[in-house]
Parts: C-alpha cells; structure tokens; sequence
C-alpha cells in the first residue's frame, strides 16, 4: 500500500481506487496474467471502467515508470469530470545545475543505492526527482531508449543510464 500511495501522490492524488497484489499473494495477478513463475508480479497497470471492461493495460520494466500523461487520458476519455480530480501540472521552473547530476524518483531501490555509492566516494552530485521537473523526464526517455530509467547520470555530458557502477567507475576513474 506505501507503494500505491507513493504512486497516487506522483499522479497528482487521484481518487479512484487502486488494487495491490498483496495477499492472497498472487492471486489477482495470476489472474490478469501477469505473475511469474519466480514469484513475483510483473509491474503492471490495468484501468478497469465502471463496467469492469479493461480500458487499458501497460505492462512494463519494474525500474520504469509508467507515462503519467497516458494514464490520465484514458481516465478522463472514460469520465470527463475526472480532470476536476488531478491537480494540476506541475510548474515549470529550471532545473538545477551541476557536473554531476543523478536523474532518479523518490521511490527507485537502486536511486538510493546510486546515492550512497556517490557519497561513500565523495563525489559531489545534484539529484534531481523526475516527477518534479517534467522535462528531466524527457530527457532520459532521450537517453534511455524511450523509457524513465532512474537512476541516469549526466557526467560532464557523459550519460550512464541506470546504476551501472562499472560505467560509473569508468566515466570517475575509479579504480578498486
């Protein structure tokens, strides 16, 4: 449930009921199809109308994040008022600035662990969230092949896409 509420909040709080596959563990995702055989759910959207008839299904990576702006028009295709329930777009301003910066989400394991990496070898780093600056998510759909990978590093012009620490020590010349 954090993790639902993590991800209502990053939609602008909506007010639909959302499902997790907690327990009976499984059990709805074997049902939709989408739990595998190592035990574990894919990462997957479903947006089920008031008729129980699937509007549309997005099954994706479990480090990417889904398109937000996707989501909301297939909602508001099936209930216009519903717009009146998301807060609005978030506001534009400019990005900070640095030689390092670490694109990433609050919510991302391996942003976290990118995080302590740079510090235990005291690389100064500006971390910017992706859901609070739009365009940073454009930017790495740009590097990453259309998806929101996070972490991504912007190195002095350098992209390392996810927590790679082998190109991270590369790109840093960090030998150990």
């Amino acid at each position: 449930m954090p993790c639902l509420d993590a991800w209502s909040e990053s939609l602008g709080g909506i007010s639909y009921p959302l499902l997790s596959d907690f327990w009976p563990h499984g059990e709805i995702s074997t049902k939709y199809g989408v739990f595998r055989s190592e035990g574990y759910s894919e990462r997957a959207i479903f947006i089920i109308d008031k008729n129980g008839i699937i509007q549309y299904i997005d099954i994706h990576n479990i480090d990417d994040q889904p398109i937000n702006q996707v989501i909301f028009d297939t909602i508001m295709k099936m209930d216009p008022e519903s717009e009146k329930g998301f807060l609005d777009s978030p506001e534009v301003r400019d990005m900070p600035e640095g030689d390092v910066i670490m694109y990433c989400t609050s919510w991302c394991n391996d942003c976290k662990k990118a995080k302590i990496w740079l510090e235990e070898h005291h690389i100064d780093f500006v971390e910017i969230d992706v859901n609070d600056f739009p365009e940073a998510g454009k930017l790495v759909r740009s590097w990453a092949n259309g998806n929101l990978v996070t972490p991504t590093f912007n190195i002095q012009g350098n992209i390392v896409v996810d927590f790679d620490v082998e190109k991270l020590k590369a790109v840093f010349s960090i030998e150990e």
